[in-house]
């Protein structure tokens, strides 16, 4: 009925009904504001009406447009309406149902394509032919060759400029293998801006040249075949060449074989022209006539599209694992598990890809595609690991180098390439996501306006973004805390890996600081849990007052029940307060002996110097003797015969302690070894005792040489070391008298049970 009540209104009726739908369908913001021009259908197959809309514009449109043209225009419009109604109407209901006509409409949209191939032969000509209807085969030759000349003066003011920049070049392709990141960078943006040059070189002057001889009719024509078929995929191959660099290995950015790079480059060549194929085909059957939506034309080169770009991902699935995993070879198994998947996800993103498209043009929103932004957000989701790679290579070159030796020093080191890490990698998410919305024109806060659901869009971003900064906030945390304390145990030397560690008598202890970072850590960390925790809640509309006098009741009842607790982390306090011990010093508690390796809020662990480990709660310490402070004196005795000259000795521990002050060790070293005297007189020779002061833990090394030093003077000035020895003394016997067997074995036995007896009277 509509339709033949406007048909008797003519022509004029049809063109206001169409106007009058599309201004209804179509916001203000999307109307092109040409008035007075030739009405040309837009990107998205639209037609681009007058704005503002007067009686002079609608009579000019009148003019320009056929009786079939405006039956074309009007159905596309009346279609795009019922979509857009079937849209709002689905919207209101269930995810189901959503979901049910989404694939409906695919199927549909499927189904009109696939019946419509002969529709799309017959369109292609029927556009063909009316280009040639108002140009003429003498037209398109003239035009075709006139692209051609301004192609070819174009490459030759290119291969010009080449020829002036050919020392330039030749200096880079001679260039030796760059040596750091920035080298490698420099290089390459220099080579990029050659390339560059000539590719702008080129367009210019071919586009001069076909301005010059291309008349104004004919300059869509040639732009978009300039443009889309030969700028964008030079350009295209431009940014490939920087990144993969296809025939230089050493420059190459990204981790990948030179096969998968190469094939990778092609393929992002063809890749281009086939897009801007397809976007002058649609701009030219539009041109002329034919709309996309009667031929579905722009089904078919969209699914060419995604099929290239499956065909890629499946081909180069091993050189997208390379990508993916990066450069460097402490790769965690996650990291290794995600990039071995990475090649199926690509192909599952690029499937999910086209099926979003073919939901919105089944739904009528053809307006959400403008400006390729399916394309922009697959790229940014495909690029994904050459982000990452970028930032772990980055990371690994513009990190600090590790400080200090040793293996505490390279786990610090590593951990703080790990926190840089995953730092960047939540802050370009965060801007990737942000870039996608603003490419979708999606307000993150506003999300309930997509038909997301009023509570769960409101608070769903929030809580991502609260999750987000409390996560850096961690990391950040994390980062410094670590570094502060890798810093100041190396600098105090101790190194739990190392073969001194847990020696007996210990060692020197960290600073005070390394003692309290841990659990200032900790206590930190928890706040950063805490405080998320709470400040999600409360965006979710959770009021959690209740919740914090709750924790203040329960941690009451905890302090009452559990007194045992309570005064282990006072204790503890006070322990830390008072610098009773520090991490790596030897401690004396009770009977208990051993090296502090860890601190916790109620408890500290001792690694005895045999290995076992001891936990002592700190409300169980009635006192602490530690052994690593400041300065150690290490005393030694040394037993000779009671004819030996003192003197003689006080003149080689002299000696002794000049020459230890030369070795290495000699930093370490307080008092230098000197002797003390005869320190007592025994049964067995005189006692003589020397001694030195040096740094804790630096004892034992001194000590081992200075007791070498010793026996090796000793030896050279005929001085021996005293021995227990057992005399018998038989009477009658002359020192000339010499004894039978039997005497002999009397003697033996008499001594053995004067040894004997000697040492049981020790022992007791």
């Amino acid at each position: 009925m509509v339709w033949m009540f406007l048909r008797t209104m003519g022509k004029p009726g049809l063109i206001l009904a169409m106007m009058t739908a599309w201004l209804a369908a179509t916001p203000a913001s999307a109307q092109t504001v040409v008035p007075g021009t030739t009405v040309k259908p837009a990107e998205n197959g639209e037609v681009a009406l007058p704005d503002p809309l007067t009686p002079e514009a609608v009579r000019e449109l009148l003019s320009r447009l056929s009786d079939s043209e405006v039956r074309q225009i009007l159905l596309e419009r009346l279609d795009a309406e019922a979509r857009r109604q079937e849209v709002d109407t689905a919207s209101e209901g269930s995810l189901l149902d959503f979901v049910t006509g989404s694939i409906v409409g695919v199927y549909r949209v499927v189904f009109d394509a696939v019946t419509g191939i002969p529709a799309l032969g017959s369109g292609l000509q029927r556009g063909f032919a009316t280009f040639l209807d108002r140009a003429g085969w003498h037209g398109l030759f003239t035009v075709l060759a006139t692209i051609g000349f301004a192609a070819l003066v174009g490459l030759a003011a290119e291969f010009l400029v080449n020829r002036l920049t050919k020392k330039w070049r030749r200096k880079l392709a001679a260039a030796s293998e760059p040596e750091t990141l920035g080298q490698t960078l420099a290089l390459l943006a220099r080579r990029f801006l050659l390339d560059m040059l000539g590719l702008v070189t080129f367009f210019v002057v071919a586009r001069n040249i076909g301005v010059s001889l291309i008349g104004p009719e004919a300059r869509p024509l040639a732009h978009s075949i300039m443009l889309y078929m030969v700028a964008v995929p030079r350009l295209v191959a431009a940014f490939s060449h920087f990144l993969l660099a296809p025939h230089r290995p050493e420059l190459r950015l990204v981790c990948i074989d030179d096969a998968n790079a190469r094939y990778l480059h092609h393929s992002q060549i063809g890749l281009a022209i086939l897009v801007g194929a397809s976007i002058f085909i649609i701009n030219f059957m539009d041109a002329n006539g034919v709309p996309w939506t009667e031929t579905r034309l722009s089904f078919w080169l969209n699914t060419a599209i995604f099929i290239w770009l499956g065909t890629i991902a499946w081909r180069a699935r091993d050189g997208l694992v390379m990508v993916a995993r990066g450069w460097d070879e402490d790769v965690t198994p996650v990291e290794e598990r995600i990039a071995r998947a990475f090649p199926y996800l690509a192909m599952t993103l690029i499937a999910l890809g086209w099926l979003v498209i073919e939901v919105i043009v089944s739904r009528g929103q053809i307006q959400m595609l403008q400006g390729g932004r399916q394309f922009i957000t697959l790229g940014l989701l495909l690029l994904s690991p050459v982000m990452d790679t970028a930032i772990r290579g980055l990371v690994r070159h513009l990190a600090p180098p590790m400080q200090g030796e040793g293996q505490l020093a390279i786990q610090a080191w590593v951990s703080t390439k790990r926190s840089y890490v995953r730092i960047a990698r939540v802050i370009v998410f965060g801007v990737v996501i942000m870039t996608i919305a603003r490419i979708w024109n999606i307000d993150l806060h506003n999300l309930a306006s997509a038909g997301i659901g009023n509570f769960l869009a409101a608070k769903l971003v929030t809580m991502l973004m609260i999750f987000a900064a409390g996560y850096l906030v961690w990391e950040v945390l994390t980062l410094v805390i670590n570094r502060k304390l890798a810093n100041e145990m190396t600098a105090a030397g101790i190194d739990p890996n190392s073969e001194e560690a847990g020696g007996e008598g210990g060692g020197a202890g960290g600073s005070r600081l390394s003692t309290i970072l841990p659990l200032t850590r900790l206590a930190l960390q928890t706040v950063v849990i805490v405080m998320t925790v709470l400040v999600a809640l409360g965006n979710l509309g959770i009021d959690i007052t209740p919740l914090l006098a709750g924790a203040g009741i329960v941690g009451l009842a905890i302090g009452f029940g559990a007194q045992t607790l309570v005064r282990d982390i006072v204790s503890g306090l006070f322990f830390l307060i008072d610098d009773a011990f520090r991490i790596g010093e030897y401690l004396v508690i009770d009977n208990t002996v051993g090296t502090v390796e860890k601190i916790s809020i109620r408890s500290l662990q001792l690694r005895h110097h045999e290995g076992p480990v001891h936990t002592i709660p700190y409300g169980e310490i009635p006192r602490v003797t530690n052994n690593s402070r400041d300065w150690v004196i290490v005393k030694m005795r040394f037993t000779v015969p009671f004819d030996t000259d003192v003197n003689k000795i006080k003149k080689i521990f002299k000696q002794i302690g000049k020459d230890v002050m030369e070795q290495p060790y000699a930093e370490d070293i307080i008092q230098t070894f000197k002797s003390q005297g005869v320190n007592s007189v025994d049964d067995v020779g005189i006692v003589v005792r020397g001694k030195f002061m040096c740094k804790p833990g630096k004892q034992w090394v001194i000590r081992k040489d200075i007791y070498a030093r010793v026996q090796r003077a000793f030896a050279e000035n005929g001085i021996e070391f005293a021995r227990r020895e057992v005399r018998v003394n038989i009477p009658g016997l002359g020192d000339s008298a010499e004894l039978d067997e039997p005497a002999k074995q009397a003697i033996a036995a008499a001594a053995s049970e004067a040894a004997g007896s000697d040492t049981g009277a020790k022992s007791r």
